[in-house]
Order: structure tokens, then C-alpha cells, then sequence
């Protein structure tokens, strides 16, 4: 099952998205700008091999639900993330509002 739900974070529009997979699920947050995603992102695949995308991800592992992805600290964030003030150990929740439109 794909669940795909808005979510507000200080007034700013961003989407929770669950994929739920055998013995998993895969979480993710994010908006026009970036992404936030449970342990299953490649971090160094996204700031190594696709540097030149440019792309604000980040991820946080050992959360089953959105709730605890959003509360969670980032563990690995990519290069990009870091050029807009994401930091390791940074709550998800402060980085996505870094990126809020």
C-alpha cells in the first residue's frame, strides 16, 4: 500500500509519503526544494555519484512511522544539504523548515 498525505509543518505544505513493502516500510518527507527519508536512502550514491544534481536529501534511520521520521535526528545528509544548513544530528523536523517555501 502507497499512502500519500499533505503534511503542515509551521504553515509550510510538504508530503508524507509510506510505501509499505515486505518486513518494511519506506518513509519520506518532502517538498519542492528536498527530502528527508528513513534509512533506506543512499546518501553517499546521491552526494557522490549524482553530485551533479544538486540534490538536499537527507536521511534518519530507525523510525517506522512519519511522526518519528519527522522528530528524528539526520544521521547522513548529502553535500548539497549541507550548502543549506542541514547538519548531522539535526532534528528533521529544523532542516525541512530550512527549505520551507
Amino acid at each position: 500500500m502507497i499512502s500519500v498525505k499533505p503534511l503542515i509543518i509551521e504553515n509550510h505544505p510538504f508530503t508524507a509519503i509510506r510505501v509499505e513493502i515486505p518486513k518494511t516500510n519506506l518513509l519520506i518527507i518532502s517538498n519542492e526544494v528536498g527530502y528527508i527519508m528513513c534509512g533506506a536512502l543512499d546518501v553517499d550514491l546521491l552526494s557522490d555519484k549524482l553530485a551533479d544534481r544538486k540534490i538536499v536529501a537527507a536521511r534518519a534511520t530507525g523510525v517506522k512511522t512519519i511522526e518519528q521520521l519527522l522528530e528524528a535526528p539526520l544521521d547522513k545528509v548529502t553535500t548539497e544539504a549541507k550548502n543549506r544548513g542541514w547538519s548531522e544530528g539535526m532534528n528533521a523536523r529544523e532542516a525541512l523548515l530550512k527549505i520551507a517555501e
